[in-house]
């Protein structure tokens, strides 16, 4: 018998089992899962880029806009 896989709670750490009947996985439960969405919502966490990244995003050589 092979033992079930389990993970950490990203926000808690508490031992998740991972299993497709845990609606909340990675989380441990749904008060976890809204935490680590509103982290997200208020930029808590980052996708790290380059500081140059927006700038070559938002470049001039973008075609103006016609209103």
């Amino acid at each position: 018998m092979t033992k079930p896989m389990t993970v950490d709670c990203p926000t808690c750490g508490t031992a998740v089992e991972w299993k497709t009947t845990n609606a909340f996985r990675p989380f441990c439960s749904d008060r976890c899962k809204l935490i680590d969405l509103g982290a997200w919502a208020s930029e808590e966490h980052k996708i790290p880029v380059s500081p140059d990244a927006e700038d070559d995003l938002f470049s001039e050589d973008l075609p103006d806009r016609l209103h």
